[in-house]
């Protein structure tokens, strides 16, 4: 899942990608962890550990905001296109209709306050 071309040495995930052999991997790799600890039974998560995924999940969040309203309300995931040039435009066009959603949002939400003071 990872992609050679990627420069970012940072790999963020979930708690569900948190397994020994990933880690190793990871680190053969050169790439630094940013998987979420994961609470086992009867061995409760520390309270760093509690603050790291909590530090983590603000960055995960994000980018989580992103592919959720994509499923949510552009369609899903799911890409039917034939080649790399035309998958690229369409999420390039999905990206832009994210982002002037959210940009309508802020600016009603920015008049609304406007009015309340």
């Amino acid at each position: 899942m990872l992609d050679p071309d990627n420069t970012d040495p940072g790999v963020w995930a979930d708690s569900a990608y948190r397994r020994a052999e990933n880690e190793q991997m990871l680190e053969l790799e050169g790439y630094e962890s940013h998987i979420h600890e994961k609470a086992h039974r009867n061995r409760p998560l520390t309270k760093v550990q509690k603050a790291a995924n909590r530090t983590r999940s603000k960055t995960r969040a994000k980018v989580e905001r992103i592919f959720g309203t994509w499923v949510t309300d552009m369609g899903g995931k799911q890409v039917r296109c034939i080649g790399l040039e035309r998958v690229t435009a369409y999420l390039g066009l999905k990206d832009l209709a994210f982002n002037l959603k959210r940009y309508v949002f802020w600016q009603k939400r920015r008049k609304s306050q406007n009015q309340c003071a």
